[in-house]
């Protein structure tokens, strides 16, 4: 067990979810480090906005690109050795176990636990790489490689706007966007660059949702507060909601659709016996002018606002005569919206009547508190200190090309490799490596941080973290990858595990 730098002092830290799983490594020294990433709720309501913002063609989770930190395939990977565990085994178990598969089809079920994890480069530029969902005290841990959270060539700090999402398809959060909070690797990893510690456990605040598309009915004063596109919704009630209504808001947007009031059409007053009420569109002017209360004329509600597309901006813009709209249109960098004005018109009972009540609505940029990460897709058990020649399955996004310039992989859609880790230890000077533990497989980067299964069930779809992915290599030297590496996970790895996983996160949305 290689060690660069000796702590001064401490003791591991113990829960409930560890303790028997780490009695044989009480005595590692937690050489761990952590790093603050958003900072607090405002800030972490930032990141997250910042990736569903669209530049006019796409978000910004569709525009990041693999990230890319080696320039060659690390050829220089030489077998030697064997590993030497520091102390005794130990398992976490996996949460969110799906139901069992029937089928006799051998086809190997994904794990809804992968995603990506999204995040600045150092040179400004978006970037992804391959992590998983892994068991924790508060269901709210990421697991993946160290250098996908840390910059791992400058010795700077931990990666700006990080994120985690589950499941990632083609710019989709089909379980929500998991905002970095605090991330734990090694000391060695976070002073040193030590590649033998090349992972990361990083606690996310609750997942959320932006509201795109898709409209939020909120509180009336909530409607006004609101900054963003808002406008109504017209919703059909029946007559005895739409009496109550009008009891307890007179003057509110509680309506009856003039056309179907059919026994009189023309207006009379609010005390006939009956009566229902109608609305009429003016513009600005006369409902400016019309007065406040019960009666012909007065004011229905507030001024009602709906968000336009362009194309329908510029064709109200351009009518004419009676297709000209009364109430006022607006642009407002980009947002276009019609805002109408009405005014009561008081009916005859009807023999035909349908009844409407007008809700307030927000659309784009309210935030949905969509829960804990391990409560949406489970997690991934955890374990340490496994012999080597253990059956693996790695599940990963690559996309990069091998060193020969061939793209086998786009990074669309996650793939799979598997098979038994390598008795063998590798070494590569260049990369500081003297300790990774192999794998035959031909992923590219974009697989960075991608986790190593051991003990997979294709049927619950889970397994125990037992390496993720850190370095590729081309052993024949062909121009093909064909070699996956990862730190071997000890008791100084279950000490950083176990420090992460007992850190409670919590909610960004108020």
């Amino acid at each position: 067990m290689k060690r660069i730098l000796l702590p001064a002092g401490g003791a591991v830290l113990a829960t409930g979810l560890l303790a028997a799983g780490l009695a044989g490594t009480a005595s590692a020294a937690p050489d761990w480090a952590s790093d603050t990433m958003a900072k607090d709720a405002p800030s972490a309501v930032e990141v997250a906005k910042f990736w569903f913002e669209n530049n006019g063609k796409t978000n910004n989770l569709a525009a990041a690109t693999a990230y890319n930190i080696e320039t060659s395939a690390s050829s220089g990977l030489k077998a030697s050795g064997g590993y030497t565990p520091d102390g005794k085994p130990g398992v976490v178990a996996p949460i969110g176990e799906e139901k069992k598969t029937t089928s006799t089809v051998k086809n190997i079920n994904l794990p809804r636990t992968i995603g990506k994890v999204f995040f600045e480069a150092p040179d400004g530029s978006l970037k992804w790489c391959s992590a998983t969902s892994i068991q924790s005290k508060y269901r709210n841990l990421v697991a993946t490689a160290g250098h996908c959270v840390y910059d791992d060539k400058k010795n700077a700090s931990v990666m700006n706007k990080w994120v985690f999402v589950p499941a990632y398809y083609q710019a989709k959060t089909p379980y929500g966007i998991y905002v970095g909070k605090t991330a734990y690797t090694h000391y060695d990893y976070s002073v040193f660059n030590d590649r033998d510690r090349d992972y990361a456990f990083v606690t996310v605040y609750n997942g959320i949702q932006l509201g795109g598309g898709s409209s939020k009915e909120v509180s009336k004063a909530d409607w006004d507060k609101f900054s963003g596109k808002k406008g109504h919704k017209d919703v059909e009630i029946t007559f005895d909601e739409y009496k109550k209504g009008l009891t307890n808001d007179p003057t509110g947007a509680y309506w009856a659709d003039e056309a179907t009031a059919d026994s009189d059409p023309a207006p009379t007053g609010p005390d006939y016996p009956g009566a229902v009420m109608g609305r009429k569109e003016v513009s600005l002017t006369d409902y400016t002018a019309a007065g406040i209360g019960k009666g012909n004329g007065k004011r229905l509600g507030e001024p009602v606002v709906t968000p336009l597309t362009k194309a329908e901006y510029d064709t109200l813009s351009a009518a004419e005569g009676d297709k000209k709209p009364k109430g006022t249109l607006s642009n407002t960098d980009g947002n276009y919206t019609l805002t109408q004005y009405y005014v009561q018109e008081w009916y005859k009972p009807g023999t035909k009547k349908k009844y409407y009540h007008t809700t307030y609505v927000v659309f784009d940029g309210f935030i949905k508190d969509v829960g804990r990460l391990g409560e949406a897709v489970g997690g991934q058990g955890f374990t340490w200190n496994q012999k080597t020649g253990q059956t693996v399955f790695v599940f990963g996004y690559p996309a990069g090309p091998h060193p020969d310039g061939n793209k086998a992989y786009t990074g669309v859609t996650p793939k799979w490799c598997y098979g038994k880790t390598s008795g063998k230890v590798y070494v590569s000077a260049a990369e500081k490596v003297e300790e990774h533990v192999g794998l035959k497989c031909s992923m590219t980067e974009g697989a960075d941080g991608a986790p190593w299964l051991v003990k997979y069930n294709n049927g619950k779809r889970l397994g125990y973290v037992n390496g993720v992915t850190s370095l590729f290599g081309d052993q024949d030297k062909n121009g093909r990858y064909d070699l996956s590496t990862s730190a071997y996970f000890d008791g100084e790895t279950a000490a950083v595990y176990n420090q992460a996983a007992a850190v409670w996160s919590g909610s960004i949305v108020k």
